[in-house]
């Protein structure tokens, strides 16, 4: 009888970060792929509160890029 190995479940949620245009800090973001490989959303910076645009782009290989605008 052989024994099944059991596939590990890849990390459906991913950190990735941006830069804000206003105030320079790096924010950091949770990913999540299932949403498509193209995403963009407005959201507040959380140190200077200042309303970015974030986009979200993810690749057939998996890998993610992020970056954000000034809205």
């Amino acid at each position: 009888m052989k024994r099944r190995r059991r596939k590990r479940q890849p990390d459906l949620y991913a950190d990735s970060s941006y830069v804000c245009e206003s105030c320079g800090e790096e924010i950091v973001i949770p990913v999540d792929p299932t949403q498509g490989s193209l995403q963009e959303y407005v959201e507040d910076c959380p140190v200077c509160c200042c309303p970015n645009v974030v986009s979200v782009e993810i690749d057939d290989d998996g890998e993610v890029r992020v970056w954000a605008t000034r809205e």
